[in-house]
């Protein structure tokens, strides 16, 4: 490990380690546009000068240059000083005076750089040349006359997206950064392009003259457009939510974020239940509370012990408990939360978690996808499926064949391959140290046995390492079965049962024919196919307008906080399932969000803490004979759940990245 001295204080670097990142060991702030701690090093802004000896007389370059035992470094001299000042003023010269009506102020670290490390003026007077706009699709608003060539976008789109549609072509002055041919980009975390400019030259399309960062307040929440659990920032003004950023969360989702997470946000105000309604000669007509509720009652009087819920894709584990606990009041475990109709074996809950862990991910050999189309189900677990790969690892698929952005061996698409691997599958395993099977949901109903059939056979369960997992693509769907909220045959024992009065808890999936006999209840937040087909709708609250606790797929308990009110009359879901339980003579034994926490954690201690919850080894005996063909569950990946039907961001992405619709812009 070599030792460096930087201003004078000694450090020591791990070996392999940047000047630039010795300077951060050392408390130095150094300057820099292209570095980026994920990217591959470019060295082309030279913004991050130091003098470092023994050396050449002249500054140089630090993200480039290795560290070395008993390297002298300057970041504060005279001669360092002087360069960064000289090279603020050659980025200047052609960037325009945009900063008043650019949406990068007050977030822009060309802003924020020129003011520490620049002149204060410049000493060019020659016109600034001008760059025509470029397309990039729905989501990314470009402004290419900003643009300094630091070339992050490229290396992102390159290295981490794995969809190569972004380049420069020129040379020189001319050099212009563009999309292939000017068409809209089509990766899923092409928004993650917008953080990572330094400038003004990307920015969000839909955020754009939205709003000015300072005028934000910022709320921690968990993303629950998926089962990942990504950490994000939801900035609102007033009672409309206006963005969502991803926060860092090394063990989840790094820095990034998919365009669902980020653009959903204009779903959150648009079709929206603000009032009860109540059917009445076959139509739904507004109601008050006191109406709504009675109608549930009478209702509720005929219905005995059958009763049931079903909660949906985007419930927090608090309003799951409640409806638990206010099913089985009535006597009743009438209770499913996987709402397309999937069942599967859920008596262990280590059969049916990601036990690798998303960060665990990298460090696989080889790894085999069985029934999942990952880049859509979970855009950042195939990151670091990447990741993997750029180790050495192989990847092998049974299923259709999808593009996943890398290189994958598919073995054909029948389970009844997991019974008997192809030789090449088989020989990468034999030799494999941290061999790993991904199953997907689409194969859990025929291949869950022979898939932990395989897990034995394969030994992917070693010391310190376990390799099977399962990928859920639901964000209440590990918080749902750590509840206990599953029936044996999934939502066929519920129509089984035939139910008098059913709950819907945000459940839009569901197959609501087969409860034309029911008395239903839905309590949510979008007037989406499950508000068509209730006999009540009770207004509920968004993700952003409530507390929460999330597990996400690896069975990591996560916590999210209010960002707004609800609008309207909606209210949160728990404090409707309280009031009605009251109104029903059913009253639940909690008054407040902390005592119904606190009651669940009773009923379920791994809830208790956020973190890695803990689930002991011991996978079922099930049928080892895998068979069928794969169906994937994502047949458009922006349009996945109720928010996302209602945002017209999310609707053009689909028209355009999914469907093939063309767009003119004004110009044209």
């Amino acid at each position: 490990m070599p030792k460096v001295t930087v201003d004078g204080i000694e450090v020591e670097v791990p070996a392999g380690a940047t000047v630039l990142q010795a300077c951060e060991a050392a408390g130095k702030e150094i300057p820099r546009f292209c570095y980026h701690e994920r990217l591959s090093i470019a060295g082309n802004c030279r913004m991050c000068l130091v003098e470092v000896k023994p050396g050449p007389p002249k500054p140089q370059a630090s993200c480039a240059l290795p560290a070395a035992d008993n390297q002298e470094i300057r970041t504060d001299s005279a001669m360092v000083k002087a360069a960064r000042e000289g090279v603020m003023e050659f980025l200047l010269i052609n960037h325009p005076l945009d900063c008043p009506i650019c949406d990068q102020g007050g977030e822009c670290d060309l802003q924020d750089q020129s003011v520490a490390y620049g002149r204060g003026h410049s000493r060019y007077t020659e016109n600034k040349r001008a760059v025509t706009e470029k397309y990039m699709g729905p989501i990314v608003k470009t402004v290419m006359t900003r643009c300094i060539q630091c070339t992050r976008c490229v290396r992102f789109a390159e290295e981490v997206a794995g969809v190569e549609e972004i380049g420069a072509i020129y040379r020189g002055e001319n050099m212009q950064i563009t999309s292939y041919l000017e068409k809209a980009v089509t990766s899923e975390l092409s928004g993650n392009v917008v953080d990572l400019c330094p400038v003004g030259a990307l920015t969000s399309k839909p955020y754009a003259f939205e709003a000015r960062p300072w005028e934000l307040k910022k709320t921690l929440a968990i993303d629950v457009m998926d089962a990942v659990g990504t950490n994000i920032r939801i900035d609102s003004r007033g009672r409309g939510v206006l963005r969502a950023l991803p926060r860092i969360n090394e063990d989840v989702n790094e820095e990034w974020a998919h365009d669902k997470t980020r653009h959903h946000v204009d779903g959150l105000s648009r079709r929206r239940l603000d009032k009860p309604y109540v059917r009445r000669d076959g139509k739904l007509v507004e109601a008050t509370w006191d109406e709504a509720f009675a109608a549930i009652e009478v209702a509720a009087a005929g219905a005995g012990n059958k009763v049931a819920a079903i909660h949906g894709d985007l419930l927090d584990c608090e309003t799951i408990f409640a409806a638990k606990a206010l099913v089985k009041s009535f006597g009743s475990d009438l209770l499913e939360g996987r709402q397309t109709g999937m069942a599967y074996d859920t008596s262990s809950l280590s059969a049916v978690n990601f036990n690798t862990t998303i960060a665990g991910v990298e460090e696989a050999d080889v790894v085999l996808l069985v029934g999942t189309n990952l880049r859509w189900e979970a855009p950042l677990v195939n990151t670091r499926v990447r990741k993997a790969i750029k180790k050495g690892a192989k990847v092998f698929g049974i299923g259709p064949e999808v593009d996943l952005t890398y290189k994958a061996t598919w073995l054909g698409n029948d389970l009844s391959l997991l019974g008997k691997l192809p030789k090449a599958a088989a020989d990468a395993f034999k030799d494999a140290k941290r061999p790993m099977v991904i199953v997907g949901g689409a194969a859990l109903k025929n291949g869950h046995g022979a898939a932990l059939a395989l897990a034995k056979k394969l030994n992917l369960v070693r010391d310190g390492w376990n390799g099977f997992n399962v990928l859920h693509f639901s964000a209440a769907r590990m918080g749902g079965l750590m509840l206990g909220f599953a029936s044996a045959g999934g939502i066929a024992d519920i129509v089984a049962a035939e139910p008098k009065l059913t709950f819907f808890l945000g459940a839009d999936e569901v197959d609501f024919s087969k409860f034309a006999n029911s008395f239903n209840v839905y309590i949510g937040h979008h007037g989406d196919k499950g508000a068509h087909a209730a006999d009540v709708i009770l207004p509920g609250a968004s993700y952003a307008e409530k507390a929460g606790t999330y597990v996400n797929l690896e069975g990591r308990v996560q916590r999210g906080d209010k960002a707004v009110f609800a609008p309207g009359d909606a209210r949160e879901d728990w404090t409707i399932l309280r009031a009605l339980s009251d109104k029903l003579g059913k009253t639940l034994p909690f008054d407040t969000f902390e005592q119904l926490r606190a009651a669940m954690v009773a009923d379920t201690p791994a809830l208790a803490n956020e973190g890695l919850a803990s689930f002991e080894w011991n996978p079922p005996a099930l049928d080892a004979k895998g068979s069928g063909e794969v169906s994937y569950p994502i047949a458009d990946f922006y349009l996945t759940n109720a928010i996302c039907r209602a945002s017209p961001t999310m609707q053009r992405c689909s028209a355009e990245l999914i469907h093939g619709q063309d767009f003119a812009e004004a110009a044209e």
